[in-house]
């Protein structure tokens, strides 16, 4: 058996030490700031989104080369994972956040500037790659400071100030587009990374001492990698946490599609819900933060598997026979997608947990875990479609499964 199925259920000691002994200001500052970096994302893909026709005009192109411009930002969000993560145990957190803010900030104003198409996907390639800094690393600070139970806590504090970005920045998007143009949006971007710039360099201190930086050749960080990979105390949850990223993404992709054209919602009314589910991962977040006060981050992690495995039974039950309409569909939805609150920061921490001296690259490999899952949940969406909602139900059903299945994965020792 598991360790995370022989736990006690409830605990009601204090809080593990930290041993970092931050003031309770910076930490709240400290907090703040790595929740607005992972804010990156959202706001470097959602802001622009709307603008793709009015972009492939201005540029004189077409919609499908403005679309390799958001692809070619996944891959270097992908691909920043493993430079970053490595880079930060190296060198320390702080140099590499700041390098990668200030690469994306550059980016994005070349991406403001310019009239080339060609420029234009080259600089959201190297956007994406200094956004990722802010994730990866961000992800390894915490490991630095805090233990397993706090860590989680502080990755839900994180998760729900950057699960506004989903909520705003469509909003904001349209709203610049409607009253100035796509490069408004850009310069938006810049504007707020440059604040996140800022902030880093004045709330985020050096938490990786020169003593406990990594040394080495190249092929002993890829040996590291490997060993990452090869432990199973990181491999169950870092891909339970890439199956909830799968559901996260089969959502996103399908959700136009089945709220606007198989249950006709209006297409203004379609960002309100969209919003609304967002929010339902706030929720999740704020509950399981103020849950961890009281229970393991293992215990929450396999109670918010199973309430999300049963959601997504009911989703099933509902698409396959049409049980409860829309209003049955979109609730079960929306208690998915608030069990990934509760079950990102906890198997984020559980994950990261054993690799304190490498905390950097265990970041990295969770995040292309996160990545390659999450992306090929996305591209099975285009294989199974269908005129129902059924697809969708089936696909985040299995996902659900899969993630339980893989936490089984943690031995006992973990």
């Amino acid at each position: 058996m598991s360790e995370l199925e022989g736990l006690s259920p409830p605990i009601v000691e204090p809080p593990e030490s930290t041993g970092a002994a931050l003031p309770p200001g910076m930490a709240r500052r400290l907090g703040w700031t790595l929740g607005i970096l992972s804010v990156f994302g959202p706001l470097a893909v959602d802001m622009y989104l709307p603008a793709f026709p009015t972009i492939a005009d201005h540029l004189g192109t077409t919609i499908s080369a403005v679309q390799v411009t958001l692809a070619v930002f996944l891959l270097g969000l992908a691909v920043g994972q493993i430079v970053w993560g490595t880079l930060s145990d190296h060198v320390g957190r702080r140099v590499p956040l700041l390098a990668g803010c200030l690469l994306f900030v550059g980016t994005s104003a070349v991406c403001a500037a310019t009239r080339s198409i060609e420029v234009l996907i080259a600089a959201r390639f190297f956007m994406g790659l200094g956004g990722s800094a802010g994730v990866v690393v961000s992800r390894a600070i915490v490991r630095d400071l805090f233990e397993q139970r706090e860590a989680a806590r502080f990755y839900s504090f994180i998760m729900i100030i950057g699960g506004v970005g989903p909520i705003v920045s469509p909003l904001l998007g349209g709203l610049l587009l409607t009253w100035l143009n796509w490069r408004a949006i850009f310069w938006t971007i810049v504007a707020f990374g440059g604040f996140c710039f800022a902030a880093v360099a004045k709330n985020v201190p050096e938490t990786l001492p020169r003593e406990s930086r990594m040394r080495g050749r190249v092929v002993d960080v890829f040996r590291g990698y490997g060993r990452i990979l090869a432990t199973r105390a990181f491999l169950g949850p870092a891909l339970a946490v890439g199956c909830a990223f799968g559901i996260l993404f089969t959502y996103i992709a399908n959700s136009p599609f089945v709220f606007i054209e198989l249950f006709g919602v209006p297409a203004g009314m379609f960002g309100f819900l969209f919003a609304t589910n967002a929010i339902g991962l706030y929720v999740g977040g704020q509950l399981n933060r103020r849950l961890l006060r009281r229970f393991t981050a293992e215990y929450l992690l396999r109670k918010g598997l199973w309430l999300n495995l049963t959601a997504a039974a009911l989703l099933v039950v509902s698409a396959a026979t049409g049980l409860g309409g829309f209003p049955l569909l979109f609730a079960m939805l929306f208690l998915c997608l608030s069990t990934l609150g509760v079950i990102f920061p906890n198997a984020t921490a559980i994950a990261m947990h054993p690799f304190a001296a490498e905390a950097g690259r265990a970041s990295a490999m969770l995040g292309v875990v996160q990545f390659l899952l999450g992306a090929a949940a996305g591209a099975l969406v285009g294989v199974f479609h269908a005129d129902t909602a059924l697809p969708m139900a089936l696909q985040i059903a299995l996902l659900g499964l899969a993630a339980r299945a893989f936490l089984l994965l943690t031995p006992k020792e973990a």
